[in-house]
């Protein structure tokens, strides 16, 4: 057996340098973390080869005093962190400059507002040479021939294309959770990227585009802030739910991902989630950001609470907006050869049916249209929401048995609690029977075929949240089908639309409403006349403004 040794100091020095910066992404990172940490309000980033030629961050914050300059590049010398227990930077390891030092050349020229003169240190490996220049206020740190001299991890670098796309990346989520600074990603001599201070809506306009902007919303709670997209705005991946916990980018723990889509509830189709980039603010004795490598992972306290707190924010933000989604827009035919509404709910005055499918109404000046079974459905499962728990469960006169797969056994026992606060009480009765036993009195009574078994499909499936898949499911049977519609129908859904609680979709996330403005309109047919003004909902929806509407 080979005899355990202590590595020579040069060898454990690279090992560690390569637990810091193991690649280009993680020098920008931790020098981005070191530039917000100095108060900049400019943060420009140059980028050659992909990140191994050349990473040069420059800033304009507060500088390091000559007299410290020195002690940077040393290992674990840093002046942000005083307990480990309550770190409120950061950048808090004092390891950045250390590591990027031991991997490539490092140059550092840094000046504090109120000196004279600039303080120039270069470095690599343990050699340090501290100078005087000319320079303005503010610090510019540049790593050149990253990995020059570490042959075996320079092989494993990614492409310079692929580095660059992930540099790209982590750019734009620093410039979506710090919208108010000025941002500049310059690659090979050619800006990339360009981000003037501006809120969180303009930060998803520079980095997603205008049109996405259009379709966010600001929230605004106790510890939470950012912005979230309308219901029409989802994707079927969570890659555009962004989190920061006290500034600090990180990769959200699928709890936080889940509070936020919960919140949405049947606002979201089955599978979808939204855009978002939240700004979670948290005592830091709450936060342990020292659990990975590149502080991209935050170990948090008391997480069910947080993600209680988050929903209930998303909720309330969501309640306060108008959440029905614009029509298609309209095409002139080829020549021949919208969780809570909070009273956001439009008064609407019918116009008529088509196809005895949909309700076409007006209100706002703006021309509505109403998916009469999406409406009817939204209807009667908030009907049946209220009567679930406020009606004693019906007792059925003889228990009946159901055949149960293993996995409905295994969430039977998960669920049981909650089953029965409803007042559905089904029974384990051994070789894959249950016994049910009662049902809830709302439920027992709606006329449809093979309702028992609806119910246990629904109430032991693989939705997350049972009741809502349970109701959503039994609204949809009896709601009015296309064809079935008539002026008193419709007249009748309208009005007890407009009292839901929650009236801009239905259980299953698909919208009950759609409008189409009347200056939207008028432009489709090409009329511009003194009604051609900015009314209804547009009068009080802020809209970035497209380029293409200033050509």
């Amino acid at each position: 057996m080979t005899p355990i040794r202590l590595l020579p100091p040069e060898t454990a020095r690279l090992i560690a340098a390569g637990e810091v910066v193991s690649r280009p992404l993680d020098v920008v990172r931790e020098l981005l973390d070191n530039a917000l940490d100095a108060g900049a309000s400019r943060i420009e980033v140059e980028i050659e080869g992909g990140g191994l030629s050349l990473i040069r961050v420059r800033d304009n914050g507060g500088g390091i005093p000559a007299a410290d300059v020195p002690l940077s590049p040393l290992r674990h010398a840093t002046s942000k962190l005083e307990s480990v227990d309550r770190v409120t930077t950061l950048g808090f390891r004092g390891e950045a400059l250390w590591a990027a030092a031991q991997a490539g050349q490092l140059k550092l020229v840094t000046r504090p507002p109120s000196q004279l003169g600039a303080t120039q240190l270069t470095a690599h490996g343990e050699a340090v040479e501290v100078g005087k220049v000319s320079a303005p206020a503010g610090s510019t740190v540049s790593v050149s021939d990253l990995f020059k001299y570490l042959p075996a991890r320079l092989r494993t670098q990614l492409p310079a294309g692929a580095e660059l796309r992930e540099i790209t990346a982590l750019l734009t989520r620093y410039v979506l959770h710090w919208p108010h600074l000025h941002w500049k990603l310059t690659v090979e001599g050619e800006a990339k990227l360009l981000h003037a201070p501006a809120d969180h809506r303009g930060a998803v306009a520079s980095v997603y585009g205008p049109l996405n902007a259009n379709r966010v919303i600001g929230i605004n709670a106790a510890g939470v802030c950012g912005v979230l997209s309308r219901p029409e705005l989802t994707r079927p991946r969570r890659d555009r739910m962004h989190f920061a916990v006290n500034g600090r980018p990180v990769l959200a723990p699928p709890e936080l991902e889940r509070a936020v889509i919960d919140a949405y509830a049947e606002l979201l189709p089955a599978g979808h989630a939204p855009l978002c980039v939240l700004n979670l603010t948290l005592p830091p004795e709450d936060v342990n950001p020292n659990v990975h490598p590149a502080k991209a992972v935050v170990a948090l306290a008391d997480l069910p609470g947080l993600c209680l707190r988050l929903t209930a924010a998303v909720q309330s933000a969501l309640s306060g907006h108008p959440l029905s989604r614009p029509l298609p827009e309209l095409r002139a035919p080829a020549p021949a050869s919208s969780p809570i509404s909070g009273g956001t709910f439009p008064a609407l005055n019918m116009v008529g049916l088509y196809r005895q499918t949909y309700l076409l109404a007006e209100g706002e000046g703006d021309l509505w249209v109403i998916d009469a079974h999406a409406a009817h459905e939204r209807v009667l499962y908030e009907e049946l929401s209220r009567r679930l728990r406020s009606e004693p469960p019906y007792e059925l006169p003889e228990p009946e048995l159901l055949q149960l797969g293993p996995e409905q056994l295994a969430r039977l026992h998960e669920r049981d609690a909650e089953l029965r606060g409803w007042g559905l009480t089904l029974e384990e009765f051994g070789a894959g029977l249950a016994r049910l036993r009662t049902l809830p009195a709302a439920l027992a009574a709606l006329p449809l075929p093979r309702l028992h078994e609806q119910i246990i499909e629904s109430a032991l499936g693989l939705s997350s949240s049972p009741e809502r898949e349970v109701l959503g499911r039994l609204a949809c049977a009896p709601a009015l089908k296309a064809g079935m519609l008539t002026p008193e129908r419709g007249a009748a859904v309208l009005a007890q639309l407009s009292v839901c609680d929650q009236p801009w979709s239905c259980p299953h996330g698909r919208p009950t409403v759609l409008r189409l403005s009347e200056r939207d309109l008028m432009h489709s047919f090409g009329r511009r006349n003194v009604r051609d003004v900015v009314r209804g909902r547009d009068e009080t929806e802020l809209k970035v403004l497209l380029i293409s509407e200033t050509e």
